[in-house]
């Protein structure tokens, strides 16, 4: 309630670059044939009868229904997946920007993977997951949906993702979806600022998903480095170009 009270309408949008995204992307109608792919990826695994053995679950290990090792596959699709709505979000996104590099930590069964390497074919889309189980079902989802463009690594965050940052240089797009908690986002935001160019764009999922996320989101919104912040709700978008005024944005989605 209270994010859709302080959300701005497209005529208080004065920035040109923030509206022409509010425009081409985030209002953008079009039912492209690729949603229905990953869709019918997300059902087959909403209906899948078996069980992912956990590891590396990060916060999520506190919550209830994660508290347990063996989880039913359904229940990771139900509860860790980009909705259709965000991941739509994500495919426009990279279609938009047509990024060479995504970086993706927090791959889960693939569908926010996916939607990001469909959205743009021509990126190298990198991601990472810590369960190997986990990922042995993205990987599948992978295969079934003919993409070509994803690589895959299995393993902790904290120990893959300085060599990752180093490999692959300065990177166009970036998607934090994993270890929801204050103090590692704000590691991995550190490490990631200096790999962005002046034209990258840092996603983070679920920045309100507790005080502590609200807590890591308001710093990276205050962060010098920063220019523009968009809130979503469920996601949050940084841009860094140094053309942009510095300006902090909360939209209806």
């Amino acid at each position: 309630m209270q994010h859709s009270y302080r959300s701005r309408s497209p005529f208080d949008l004065h920035s040109p670059f923030v509206y022409k995204l509010y425009k081409d992307i985030l209002k953008d109608k079009t039912i492209f044939l690729e949603y229905k792919k990953v869709e019918n990826v997300r059902s087959s695994m909403l209906n899948h009868p078996g069980f992912i053995r956990m590891t590396d679950l990060g916060s999520k290990s506190t919550d209830i229904r994660w508290s347990k090792k063996v989880i039913r596959t359904r229940e990771v699709a139900r509860h860790s997946a980009v909705s259709p709505l965000y991941g739509q979000f994500l495919f426009r996104l990279a279609r938009h920007f047509k990024p060479e590099t995504i970086l993706e930590l927090g791959t889960s069964l693939g569908i926010s993977t996916s939607y990001l390497a469909k959205g743009n074919p021509e990126s190298k889309v990198v991601t990472v997951e810590g369960c190997p189980e986990t990922a042995d079902f993205a990987r599948r989802n992978f295969e079934h949906l003919g993409l070509k463009n994803i690589r895959q690594i299995i393993g902790n965050f904290d120990e893959v993702l300085p060599g990752l940052l180093s490999e692959t240089g300065k990177t166009k797009m970036f998607f934090i979806d994993g270890n929801h908690r204050k103090a590692p986002t704000l590691k991995y935001f550190s490490q990631i600022l200096e790999y962005v160019a002046d034209d990258s764009v840092l996603i983070l999922h679920d920045i309100h998903w507790s005080k502590d996320m609200e807590q890591a989101w308001e710093e990276i919104r205050n962060h010098p480095s920063v220019k523009v912040t968009i809130d979503l709700f469920q996601m949050g978008l940084v841009f860094f170009s140094e053309r942009l005024s510095k300006e902090d944005f909360i939209l209806h989605f």
